[in-house]
């Protein structure tokens, strides 16, 4: 049941930005699947945060298509493409980005 929810659920968003959403949901799970999210030293992709700097930029653009809940749905499909450690990961990444609390 959990591939028919995947493969219907549509994101919280208006419907001309969803194939913008899945791009970036899709180059999440790439950073997720090669660098991470998080780092404990700064340095090229990350900031001196220590912080994905791409994976910043899309929890950006996420927040300005559909804010919070938009942002819960894509580490929602992190966590389940993924892991539940790197969407946490991917929580602490957006830390100070509009409303979102990790």
């Amino acid at each position: 049941m959990d591939f028919l929810r995947d493969l219907f659920e549509q994101a919280p968003c208006p419907p001309a930005q969803r194939d913008e959403v899945g791009r970036l949901v899709n180059e999440l799970i790439k950073i997720g699947r090669t660098d991470d999210f998080l780092s404990e030293r700064p340095g090229t992709p990350f900031n001196l945060q220590c912080r994905h700097a791409r994976g910043r930029e899309i929890g950006v653009r996420l927040n300005d298509i559909g804010g919070v809940p938009l942002m819960e749905y894509v580490q929602f499909k992190i966590r389940r493409k993924l892991t539940p450690t790197l969407a946490a990961h991917l929580g602490y990444c957006w830390s100070d980005i509009g409303k979102w609390i990790p």
